[in-house]
């Protein structure tokens, strides 16, 4: 047998072998993907776009709190997960000790937490020291989805308070929330913008006519509102990124779908959504002379 088919037969068995650990690639698979209620409708919609481009790919959405979004990524019943807040130190070497790498974060969008009250409340905004004052006051005066989420993760950050100290109400969902604040005027709903920001939703576009949002008032006395450009800017007090975090540890599915949300389809998608794409390609345009 010559040199050159004993070659030939190496470097196919190397492929097979390699291949054999790799049970999806871009283009087919399946997988599971989760991300929290704050993030569910961009990320649904890539992942739908996605799958369009891609009829033999299939991407399980599941939507669970940041902290069981993780614990599935460690324990491998999810290849990709959506995250606001950085990890600890701690989450960090769970990860690199299960997996034998460093996390590589995946910027794909600017979003925030939105205050809402009732279109009959005299609030015009809301400063950053009301929002802390009323997280400690013992009233119970903010309206949160769900205990433990994205948003009351970001928002103790944020403000510098433990979240053991934090003191809110909880209901189950949005619509839950502009019920209890048209009840209760002096309530403010907090929600991620993106329950509110697509522009051709018709949820989105009942969510913002039957409720007020309060610009917010920065230490320096700025009143801002919330918007993609004062997000782009961070000017915005409440403004946080979301990124995809994979243990994909070759170019299969979970990476393709990152890649494609973080490349120019994605992230006009993004823009659609409403949130401030984190990269954008600018286009080029030749003159001729």
């Amino acid at each position: 047998m010559s040199k050159n088919i004993l070659y030939v037969f190496f470097t196919l068995a190397i492929f097979l072998s390699c291949s054999a650990d790799k049970t999806d690639s871009p283009q087919t698979g399946d997988i599971t993907v989760v991300a929290d209620e704050s993030f569910e409708n961009v990320t649904r919609v890539l992942k739908d776009r996605y799958m369009l481009f891609y009829p033999k790919t299939k991407i399980n959405l599941k939507i669970k709190k940041e902290n069981e979004a993780l614990q599935d990524l460690l324990k491998g019943n999810a290849r990709v997960i959506v995250m606001s807040r950085d990890l600890t130190a701690d989450e960090k070497t769970a990860f690199k000790q299960k997996f034998k790498s460093e996390i590589e974060p995946a910027r794909f969008a600017a979003d925030g937490l939105v205050f809402i009250v009732s279109k009959a409340s005299t609030l015009e905004n809301v400063s950053v020291d009301e929002i802390k004052r009323r997280l400690l006051d013992g009233k119970n005066s903010l309206i949160f989805d769900g205990s433990n989420s994205a948003n009351t993760s970001f928002i103790a950050k944020r403000l510098g308070i433990a979240p053991n100290d934090l003191q809110y109400s909880t209901l189950a969902s949005n619509e839950d929330i502009i019920t209890q604040i048209n009840k209760y005027p002096n309530s403010i709903g907090v929600v991620g913008f993106n329950a509110l920001s697509r522009p051709h939703n018709t949820e989105s576009k009942m969510f913002r006519e039957s409720v007020k949002i309060l610009p917010v008032t920065d230490a320096n006395g700025n009143s801002v509102a919330i918007s993609p450009q004062t997000m782009k800017n961070n000017t915005y007090p409440f403004t946080r990124v979301l990124y995809f975090i994979t243990n994909e540890a070759y170019f299969g599915l979970g990476n393709g779908f990152i890649r494609f949300s973080c490349s120019q389809p994605g992230q006009i998608i993004v823009k659609k959504q409403g949130l401030q794409p984190f990269y954008i390609i600018p286009r080029e345009v030749k003159i001729s002379e």
